[in-house]
């Protein structure tokens, strides 16, 4: 009796939890919708990708119904949120605006498990033959950041040759209009609305490429342009010094003001535009024609204030225009001299290239009208050196840097400099996801955050089994990036070393050191390729580009540098063929976009390293992890996937971190305390004090100048470290950390005996 009742009340659950669902794919009939006649050209391209995408979830096409289960909306509320709920028998996307409409859309193909790489990832969906939706479901959404998305910068090895000669084989160098439609169309699965297009030079400029303007428009896509092209002009690719004369605002102003007056005629009947004002030279490089800084300072001054009557003159009112300044290098140096920047404009902040933010908003800035911006490098080329193979920026540095941004009120404009969107992977997605809702992750779950993603590409099992072998990815990255594994160095005197590359030659590291690093990478390698035979055979070449290719890479980069010469030479001729692999996936679809020797700088050569000649380490040694600290001030938190530790600990103003130590013998010891090389980003300092069992606390500063050889080696290994010996008696200790300005994050503590 007790059983039969039993199973009535399971029954009776089950039926309950049934009637509380709607069907919007019952496995037999398509999915049907209805969408208002009238709505953007953006809301009709994210419809044809929807249903592109329940063709492959349901294996039919969804057709359209007055009555449809799925009905898409016109809202209210901030622009590009959106609403999806249930109202009755039918599923209600309302979206504010068209690209809400375009974002709510695209929502439900993740809720049918549809992940935005579909295409650039190839991730091909998992059949359905059921959908369904819990009819108390809601979300409602909105970004938090106004403009967001990407720089397609440093396209040579990559975007633009595949793009030219396989995707659309093209005239030399043109990154076609169909390649931009499908990065537009990436960008809207990412919740993005803005790029500024590649420009390099070699590569034709967007608004040379027939269609691309209008393409982008049709996309919902605000297109705008980088530091060193104010006006939507592409300076490498548009400015012709033959026809025009130099491109000199001192010497050659009419010719100047008449170039940027015809890309404005040409733009001024779209609203898609974002306009970057101010002026550099054609390619990043200095203003040409001014000498002093007070000449720099005057001249860049005029040019902002012409720009503006520009623009009143032929787009309209300047204060109703979007518009951006970028104080980029030398240009934050003249900004901060006192330059005159009209109150609406977006103030542009930037990294050092290597992902630490150096200026945020102080008080008075975060009070503008145009509010912030920043500009965030996930690729680089330059010095110390360039980063444009793999994209292996530590998520927690990505998180800690953005959550910094956006705590100082930079919340207008977020560009992530990408030389590829496919290489740059989950790192472009945690950005843009940050963008679209600053709270979708914390400090605390980033590894959460990335092993959803890793469970989202490619099933639950594979992405619980491969989190550990990513996380110690990118540890070992974020100890040394591959690209940076010769420890040379780009743009030195060109009169002692060829093309102004150092070679690679004395790698310090002990073979101690070098085998522990080898074995690391050869382990998470072990389980790269186990899980590889987990995954459904439709995601190999997913797999293979997003995991299998990075790691396998990656481990032999480290294996011909750190290796004898036969070992080495094997270890060359492996990312040769992994990279052949990799340019034939999906039977040539991707031929031509990964280049395994950017530059042809001397670290992807066929060389090794040698190795220190130091046998051993010093005795006595002890690392600590900044995370095993015995008491913290309030406000302190640990920051997931940041730093050698993968778990550095972010310090408020005036907080303090305690640590115990035990020391088994009596000596002199060197302690060292390792942090992460963020910048002061508020012109101030970056100081802090350590103090040993209460003894006079001793001050260091993280300030360093801009390329200073200490910050060269920094951002070359992801950590600032500073020094001091005190001796110490056996026993317990107690040391004790002081921030004394903001942005000190703390990675790990090392006790060397002297």
């Amino acid at each position: 009796m007790k059983r039969t009742a039993l199973l009535i009340i399971l029954y009776l659950m089950c039926h309950v939890a049934h009637a509380a669902d709607i069907v919007w794919f019952d496995g037999t009939n398509p999915i049907t919708y209805s969408i208002p006649k009238d709505v953007e050209p953006v809301v009709k391209i994210a419809l044809d990708m929807w249903k592109s995408d329940m063709q492959q979830v349901t294996g039919m096409t969804p057709q359209a119904s007055s009555k449809g289960t799925i009905k898409v909306v016109q809202g209210r509320g901030i622009a590009d949120g959106f609403r999806i709920y249930v109202k009755g028998k039918q599923i209600i996307v309302e979206g504010h605006g068209g690209r809400g409409m375009a974002y709510g859309l695209l929502e439900l193909s993740r809720l049918a498990g549809v992940s935005p790489w579909i295409w650039w990832g190839d991730v091909v969906p998992e059949p359905r033959k059921r959908l369904t939706l819990d009819t108390r479901f809601t979300t409602e959404q909105q970004p938090s950041v106004t403009y967001r998305g990407i720089f397609l910068n440093d396209e040579d090895w990559s975007l633009r040759v595949w793009s030219s000669s396989n995707f659309e084989p093209a005239t030399k160098g043109t990154i076609g209009v169909q390649t931009y439609k499908k990065i537009f169309q990436l960008l809207l699965r990412l919740r993005a609305n803005t790029i500024w297009p590649a420009m390099h030079e070699g590569t034709t400029a967007f608004f040379k490429i027939p269609g691309a303007k209008e393409m982008a428009d049709s996309c919902g896509i605000f297109i705008g342009s980088s530091h060193c092209e104010p006006m939507l002009r592409n300076n490498v690719g548009e400015w012709d010094v033959r026809e025009r004369g130099n491109f000199n605002y001192r010497t050659n102003r009419e010719a100047v003001q008449t170039y940027w007056v015809e890309r404005l005629q040409e733009v001024k009947h779209s609203t898609n535009n974002l306009f970057t004002i101010g002026m550099r030279g054609i390619h990043d490089s200095s203003m040409e024609g001014y000498r002093t800084d007070q000449e720099k300072f005057d001249g860049l001054q005029q040019v902002i204030n012409d720009q503006q009557e520009l623009l009143r003159k032929h787009v309209g009112d300047p204060s109703r225009q979007m518009q951006v300044f970028v104080p980029y290098k030398e240009v934050l140096q003249l900004y901060e001299k006192g330059l005159q920047v009209p109150d609406y404009v977006t103030l542009m902040w930037c990294d050092d290239n290597y992902g630490y933010m150096t200026r945020l908003s102080d008080t008075d800035e975060q009070k503008r009208k145009g509010g912030a911006g920043v500009y965030y490098h996930l690729s680089y080329w330059g010095r110390p050196h360039d980063y444009l193979w793999l994209t292996t920026t530590q998520p927690g540095l990505i998180y800690n840097e953005m959550r910094q941004a956006y705590d100082h009120h930079v919340r207008k404009l977020w560009i992530a400099n990408v030389h590829d969107p496919k290489v740059a992977g989950y790192d472009l997605e945690l950005f843009l996801d940050m963008a679209w809702d600053i709270n979708s992750v914390k400090g605390t779950t980033i590894t959460s955050h990335y092993k959803a993603w890793l469970s989202r590409q490619f099933g639950k099992a594979v992405g619980e089994k491969l989190f550990p072998a990513m996380h110690q990815f990118y540890r070992l990255c974020g100890i040394r990036r591959p690209e940076f594994m010769g420890w040379t160095q780009v743009e030195l005197d060109k009169n002692k070393y060829n093309r102004g590359l150092s070679p690679v030659t004395d790698i310090p590291l002990t073979p101690q050191e070098a085998a522990t690093r080898l074995a690391d990478f050869e382990q998470l390698k072990t389980i790269v390729q186990e899980c590889r035979e987990a995954i459904r055979p439709e995601l190999k070449d997913a797999y293979f580009a997003a995991i299998e290719y990075p790691v396998c890479a990656a481990a032999a980069m480290n294996r011909k540098i750190l290796s004898d010469s036969t070992e080495s030479h094997q270890a060359y001729e492996e990312i040769q063929s992994l990279t052949r692999q990799y340019n034939q996936l999906q039977g040539g679809k991707w031929r031509g976009l990964m280049d395994a020797a950017p530059r042809k700088l001397p670290v992807f050569d066929d060389v090794h390293g040698h190795l220190s000649a130091i046998s051993h380490q010093p005795s006595a040694i002890r690392l600590q992890p900044a995370y095993d600290y015995k008491e913290a001030s309030e406000g302190t938190h640990i920051i997931e996937m940041l730093g050698h530790s993968m778990k550095a600990v972010a310090m408020p103003k005036g907080g303090t971190l305690t640590y115990q130590f035990t020391i088994e013998h009596a000596g002199n010891y060197t302690i060292q305390t390792a942090l992460i090389p963020t910048q002061p980003n508020d012109n101030g300092d970056l100081r802090y004090s350590v103090s040993v069992d209460g003894s006079e606390p001793v001050v260091y500063s993280l300030k360093e100048p801009f390329r200073s050889e200490r910050w060269k080696l920094n951002v070359l290994s992801g950590q600032a470290i500073r020094e001091w010996e005190h001796p110490l008696s056996k026993g317990t200790h107690t040391l004790t950390i002081h921030a004394l300005d903001d942005h000190i994050v703390l990675d790990q503590i090392i006790y060397k005996e002297s």
